[in-house]
């Protein structure tokens, strides 16, 4: 469905290249959920900011379906992680979540109202709809998040460290509530974040890259038994193997860069 094909990006600073990412080839299938962890640095944000259309790469290529990313695609949405910037304060609950349905065209078939509350029961916040995000929690307004991309009827999901400023309580409640949402919505889903833990509980496969200039490190297919559950599905032997195995592979350390090389 997805396919990053020899992508890389460079920025230029006060006359100085800085090459954030340098080659990255991997592909995602429909339907599949996809994690991206990586060394602080690696260029994960940069990446998913390639693969949404964002930001144009120096290199390479994203396609979907064939068809090259050069623009956000509409079958795409995203989740970002700082939730009090990407909503709007001066919004409810109800206007956030309707807000990308208005210029989603043809795409939406279903009443944007209609849509939205599907939306918002589905990620528990039905009674909130007209509440302000500054009315809410930080878990609750991250929730507004992700109700406002499913109402978009997104066929991919990218969503860039979503979880990293709720507690850890929170957190949990989140990732089973986006695995809830993946198997109701039928959504493909790309998952960057830093949190080992999250990555292998949550994901199908794990791509790790490498410390920057960034490459695929390594691919770790994640043949963990779904229904996930916080509690069972991290006391299985296998996370545990899978979860060293992961980070393992972030922490090695290439001879070129190691100091005691």
């Amino acid at each position: 469905m997805l396919e990053i094909s020899g992508l890389g990006k460079t920025y230029r600073r006060g006359g100085v290249d800085t090459k954030a990412i340098d080659r990255l080839d991997f592909t995602v299938d429909e339907g599949e959920f996809v994690g991206i962890v990586g060394p602080s640095g690696a260029g994960k944000t940069t990446l998913l900011n390639c693969m949404s259309g964002l930001l144009a790469p120096t290199t390479g290529s994203v396609r979907l379906r064939g068809v090259p990313v050069d623009r956000p695609p509409l079958e795409m949405a995203v989740v970002f992680q700082d939730y009090s910037r990407s909503l709007f304060q001066w919004f409810n609950v109800q206007r956030n979540v309707e807000l990308p349905l208005r210029k989603g065209g043809k795409r939406i078939a279903t009443d944007p109202r209609e849509a939205a509350a599907k939306a918002i029961e589905a990620v528990g916040l039905k009674g909130f709809e007209r509440h302000y995000p500054w009315q809410l929690s930080g878990g609750m307004q991250q929730r507004v998040a992700i109700a406002r991309a499913l109402a978009y009827q997104p066929e991919v999901l990218l969503m860039d460290e979503p979880f990293a400023s709720v507690d850890a309580q929170t957190r949990a409640e989140l990732e089973d509530l986006v695995l809830r949402v993946r198997r109701e919505f039928d959504i493909t889903i790309v998952l960057v974040t830093h949190d080992i833990d999250e990555a292998v509980y949550m994901s199908d496969r794990v791509v790790v890259l490498s410390r920057p200039p960034s490459t695929v490190r390594e691919i770790v297919p994640i043949d963990l038994p779904r229904p996930r559950h916080q509690i069972e599905t991290k006391a299985l032997p296998e996370y545990a193997r899978l979860r060293t195995r992961v980070h393992e592979s972030i922490m090695l350390r290439e001879p070129a860069l190691d100091a005691t090389a």
